[in-house]
């Protein structure tokens, strides 16, 4: 793990003293640098965080969520049922996009017609609007949403997708939107510049119908490696930092000038195993390197072997050092589908070994696990804690880690068997999941976008389609939390630890921890 230097050169010290000194608020410009980056500027093409964290300056949701994530309007003033098939929503008057014209209901449909077709899309935003039979513009400032059956969660799942415009998105690919020709939105933000795997450059649009925006100009960069990001907070080369190292934490909290902003998070650090393959797996072979004939993933006794193999608690207090909590579900207590019955899986090695030689494999097997390196706190440690966990049991573990922006579009191919994953809840219920990582891979029925192990189960999308369409609240989460039971007792996936979302910036700015883990200049102000 990458730690500072105890000891700092004098011209350092000056410099740091320097970068302090200056005001943002007097300079008018925010420095803000993230974990991973933004792969695309198409708002459509990927929902991930980093991706939905940098669009959310420039591009505007019908439905806001304020950083408890609750609902609040955004570019709909208000939504109404009025039917149990028919969302009615009324638009915000007088917003104006970028290059002056008006925003209407027209650009509303023709961007919840774009959001689930997206080309080359490694897992788009078909399952917000999976329900959505037809969308009807009722009047230029009025649209209803027609569903095909009853959708008490639209507006929730509205919230994660942008309006783009109509004039400049119609016939627009993703590279148009990357090199800036069709980033005309109705944020607070303009856009400026795109340098991919470096930074994103903006400047504050005054014509924004929200609340005039702190900042001139914003420069969002990009620094996976998390000594450096929090060298840059030291220096002053940065104002805000997400994910500080947890070795950091300490020193970062003692220092005057800085304050560590933190908050429960909703996003759960997994393992996905391949599924989608019936024969030889790629990146398994057996104890001495023969090929498998067949899949040994798609038993679940393998699967379990794997998830009790690991050492949930040790991970979080060793590896994360306490920024993380152990789980054996995808939310935490207290949300809507929470299962207080799906506990954490005991660590049991020597269950798990039964579980292997039950399942054929006495001698185990050997495995290959990837991960990113860039992309959630201690990813890459994370993996190699577990391929020694995994390697106790028998099965022979090593990792194969890379940098985000290519183990995103690998993994969204099945190119390996096992894989590290992240993934946020930001509607705040288990539907979110159930839909888009559970579900049965189908981008025409807008289901599993971001299912990489390709998991299905049949009776699992009955019981989720019931879910999400029942109106009564009680009756709704108790069918979510029977669908986190089924899919966590099937081993859909394997969860380890939920993350708690943490900042570092400097004394003379506030930022408005969020439970999405959203970082973006929306949400910094100076200090008072």
């Amino acid at each position: 793990m990458h730690r500072l230097p105890r000891t700092i050169p004098i011209a350092l010290l000056a410099a740091i003293a320097a970068g302090h000194a200056a005001n943002p608020a007097g300079a008018q410009e925010l420095k803000l640098a993230i974990a991973a980056p933004a792969t695309s500027m198409d708002p459509h093409f990927y929902n991930a965080a980093p991706n939905n964290s940098v669009m959310v300056h420039f591009f505007d949701r019908l439905v806001a969520r304020n950083a408890e994530a609750k609902l609040e309007p955004g570019l709909a003033l208000s939504w109404t049922a009025v039917s149990d098939t028919v969302w009615e929503f009324k638009l915000r008057p007088g917003v104006k996009w970028h290059d002056g014209t008006d925003f209407t209901a027209d650009d509303v449909a023709f961007s919840l017609g774009r959001a689930p077709n997206v080309p080359n899309s490694p897992g788009g935003f078909g399952g917000f609007l999976r329900a959505v039979a037809k969308v009807e513009v009722v009047a230029p400032l009025t649209i209803r949403l027609h569903m095909k059956a009853p959708s008490p969660n639209q507006p929730n799942d509205l919230a994660t997708v942008a309006i783009v415009s109509r004039k400049h998105g119609d016939g627009a690919a993703t590279e148009d939107y990357n090199s800036g020709k069709a980033m005309v939105g109705t944020g607070p933000y303009r856009f400026g510049k795109f340098t991919p795997g470096d930074r994103v450059e903006m400047t504050r649009n005054d014509g924004w119908w929200g609340a005039k925006q702190h900042w001139e100009r914003v420069n969002f960069r990009f620094i996976p490696n998390a000594a450096a990001r929090t060298a840059a907070l030291l220096s002053g080369d940065v104002d805000l930092i997400d994910v500080p190292p947890a070795s950091d934490l300490p020193r970062l909290k003692e220092d005057a000038r800085l304050t560590v902003s933190s908050k429960p998070g909703l996003r759960v650090i997994f393992l996905t195993p391949d599924l989608s393959r019936t024969g030889e797996p790629p990146f398994i072979t057996a104890t001495d390197g023969a090929k498998l004939d067949k899949n040994p993933l798609l038993d679940k006794r393998v699967r379990e072997a794997l998830s009790i193999g690991i050492n949930r608690a040790g991970l979080a207090e060793r590896v994360m050092q306490g920024t993380a909590v152990p789980t054996g579900q995808w939310l935490p207590p207290g949300a809507f589908g929470y299962n207080p019955d799906v506990k954490p899986p005991a660590f049991d090695p020597d269950r798990a070994k039964k579980l292997l030689a039950e399942a054929g494999f006495p001698n185990g097997f050997k495995l290959t696990l990837h991960s990113p390196n860039d992309r959630y706190p201690n990813d890459g440690q994370t993996a190699q804690a577990v391929a020694q966990m995994w390697t106790r049991i028998g099965v022979q573990t090593q990792v194969e880690a890379m940098p985000w922006a290519s183990y995103s579009a690998r993994g969204a191919k099945q190119e390996w068997s096992v894989g590290l994953w992240g993934w946020g809840s930001g509607t705040g219920e288990a539907g979110y999941t159930l839909i888009n990582v559970i579900g049965t891979y189908d981008r025409t029925a807008g289901r599993g976008a971001s299912n990489h192990g390709r998991y299905s189960n049949p009776a699992i999308d009955a019981l989720t389609d019931k879910a999400v369409s029942t109106l009564n609240d009680a009756q709704r989460e108790a069918l979510l939390r029977e669908g986190v039971a089924m899919s966590m007792n099937d081993v859909a996936f394997i969860p380890m630890y939920q993350l708690i979302n943490f900042w570092a910036h400097k004394k003379v700015i506030s930022y408005a921890a969020r439970a999405d883990e959203r970082t973006a200049a929306i949400d910094v102000a100076p200090a008072k």
